[in-house]
């Protein structure tokens, strides 16, 4: 399992649009579960409704959490799209 925490830097936040690009990029890593955690809340990476379920405004910290075989590659790959 690799782990990362980022701040959501968009200053409209995690809305439509970036939760569309983070859901298609993450659905390319078919063999690894992917998670995004915000307060203790974790939402499914490669679901749009999910990631919009989290209500992460500007300056909210999140935690991507990945596992399978290429865990950090997604992990990683994630979070420069949301920086």
């Amino acid at each position: 399992m690799y782990q990362k925490e980022i701040i959501i830097q968009n200053p409209e936040g995690l809305h439509a649009r970036p939760a569309a690009a983070f859901a298609k990029k993450a659905a390319e890593y078919k063999g690894t579960k992917i998670l995004v955690k915000k307060d203790g809340i974790d939402a499914n990476a490669k679901s749009i409704m999910s990631l919009l379920s989290l209500g992460a405004a500007a300056g909210t910290k999140i935690t991507i959490t990945a596992d399978g075989p290429d865990e950090e590659e997604a992990a990683e790959v994630l979070c420069q799209i949301m920086s």
